[in-house]
């Protein structure tokens, strides 16, 4: 029986369309939902248009009350009933309440090589670091930011001429072959760590 995937997501979703196309073909999981804190978010009806089912709790009228924001999206997610939960692009901080009650079934991606730059603004902290390359990195979530095990990384060198918009662009297809990657072996019970490096002619 194929494992049940929920996607969080917060804008347009191409991570989560990287992963709904792998999804697509001969795969060990199947989305069954995608859920937005962002009415506005262009990946719900990305979702929508594949026949996939779609919800959105709207973070903005809760204010500073997170224990009910986070019931709200619990609601969603235990109606759909997920193995898996992937947060992509998901822009809220989830609290470690929220987070055990999903332990060891949610992954996330990250823009950086971790342990390095967890947090946001992750392309210009790898710059003004003197970075000689850069990355995007795919973890189990524990209650810690950013600082779940470590299941792939992707790594590409800096360039002189980058600013954290370029490296953001070219970091955008090393994060759409990596997170599907690690699903798929994450969804057949493979937890093993994918390393791969392409720039730099490495692969493991």
């Amino acid at each position: 029986m194929k494992k049940r995937v929920a996607i969080l997501i917060s804008g347009g979703g191409s991570n989560m369309e990287a992963l709904l196309r792998d999804m697509e073909a001969d795969h060990p999981a199947a989305p069954v939902l995608v859920l937005s804190n962002n009415p506005a978010a262009g990946g719900l009806a990305k979702a929508a248009a594949r026949g996939i089912a779609t919800a959105c709790v709207d973070h903005r009228p809760f204010g500073q009350d997170r224990a009910g924001f986070e019931d709200e999206l619990n609601r969603h997610l235990q109606a759909a009933a997920p193995d898996i939960i992937c947060l992509a692009g998901f822009m809220r901080i989830l609290t470690p309440e929220f987070i055990h009650g999903w332990a060891g079934k949610m992954l996330n991606i990250h823009p950086s090589i971790l342990p390095l730059f967890r947090g946001l603004h992750t392309h210009k902290r790898a710059l003004e670091a003197g970075m000689a390359v850069h990355g995007c990195s795919v973890h189990e979530v524990t209650g810690e930011l950013d600082g779940g095990p470590i299941l792939g990384q992707a790594v590409m060198p800096v360039w002189p001429q980058d600013s954290a918009e370029s490296l953001a662009e070219r970091l955008l297809p090393l994060e759409h072959r990596l997170y599907p990657a690690v699903l798929r072996r994450f969804a057949a019970g493979d937890r093993g760590k994918i390393s791969h490096f392409p720039a730099l002619g490495v692969a493991g």
